[in-house]
């Protein structure tokens, strides 16, 4: 892909595989190929939404790309730093510029520790301000996402999901970051919440000039929040253009199926959409299928898709697409069923 100079983020042919290890001595018998060959970029200030079904690869990318996970292969260039060098006090150094919300606040909060406790962790560990200081900047961190500074002693029981979350997004703004990796946030939050926490993630990308990676399986949601949507099924990317665009005229036939599932609110609407169910499982990603990944459960498939791995190529400007049948489809000569 080729670079842009407003990228903040650089992905060239990452692959992240685990090991399957068995007997007394964990000898290792195969490779779960998680992340597989995936490239894009992130511009400064957007929001990249990243969408498939669960175990497709999404939330591995973001913490590799984070280096929470060390990857197999490939490039990560952090505003043109090559993060995949880096080791030590080096990468240690580079690591408040990028965080993370995790998915589930109820798991990812110490239930031992106060509010103010977590959200000062960060401030501690790097050692940027002193006692009086970290309870000042909690107060601030607390107020701009919405929460009491009053209830800084408070643990995270005594708060509800959506309070926690808030928490989790207070704790990954204490360092000034530039770049934060959004793993599922609203995924675990009752649906009247959702809404609130991405409204508040959106009104702190444009105060503080931040920039996302949105992972979600929620369609509809990343519509809202994000300007570019990458596919990806089983550690392999599928689509990837502009938001509308990809919503308007998706190309392969797993982001057809993939939209046709997110409901819409007219009624009649909904009533003459056609569903696209697919068959059998996701298969497993210590043994890929051979040729396009999809090829199992795609309906349009074909022997070259069970032959050989599509091309991943630029359609028309910004839109990219792996199929074999993107043509095909995009002059409707074939209709997935």
């Amino acid at each position: 892909m080729a670079s842009n100079d407003s990228a903040l983020v650089r992905v060239a042919n990452l692959k992240k595989h685990f090991p399957i290890r068995r007997g007394v001595f964990q000898r290792t018998i195969g490779w779960v190929k998680a992340v597989d060959g995936v490239s894009f970029e992130i511009k400064r200030g957007e929001t990249l939404g990243l969408v498939g079904e669960s175990g497709c690869g999404k939330t591995t990318v973001g913490r590799t790309i984070l280096r929470l996970y060390p990857p197999t292969g490939g490039r990560i260039l952090f505003d043109s730093v090559d993060v995949t060098a880096l080791k030590g006090e080096t990468l240690r150094r580079l690591r408040p510029r990028m965080q993370m919300i995790f998915q589930d606040p109820y798991a990812s909060l110490d239930p031992r520790s106060t509010v103010g406790e977590l959200i000062a962790e960060p401030l501690l560990i790097h050692g940027l301000a002193d006692r009086q200081g970290r309870r000042e900047r909690v107060k601030q961190l607390m107020e701009l996402v919405g929460l009491n500074p009053a209830y800084l002693t408070r643990y995270p029981h005594e708060f509800s999901g959506g309070q926690r979350q808030r928490i989790g997004i207070a704790r990954a703004l204490a360092l000034n970051p530039e770049f934060i990796v959004c793993d599922e946030p609203i995924a675990a939050l009752d649906v009247s919440v959702q809404a609130q926490v991405v409204n508040l993630l959106e009104e702190l990308q444009e105060k503080l000039e931040l920039t996302y990676l949105f992972v979600a399986h929620d369609l509809s949601m990343v519509r809202h929040i994000a300007d570019r949507v990458l596919v990806m099924y089983l550690g392999k990317m599928m689509e990837m253009s502009e938001r509308d665009e990809l919503y308007d005229n998706p190309l392969h036939p797993y982001t057809q199926a993939l939209l046709s599932a997110v409901p819409v609110p007219d009624p009649v609407v909904e009533e003459a959409r056609r569903r696209i169910i697919l068959q059998g499982d996701v298969p497993s990603p210590a043994n890929p299928p051979k040729g396009c990944v999809f090829h199992t459960r795609c309906p349009l498939a074909i022997d070259v898709c069970r032959q050989a791995e599509p091309e991943w190529r630029e359609f028309t400007p910004g839109h990219f697409v792996a199929c074999h049948r993107a043509q095909e489809i995009a002059r409707k000569e074939v209709v997935v069923h």
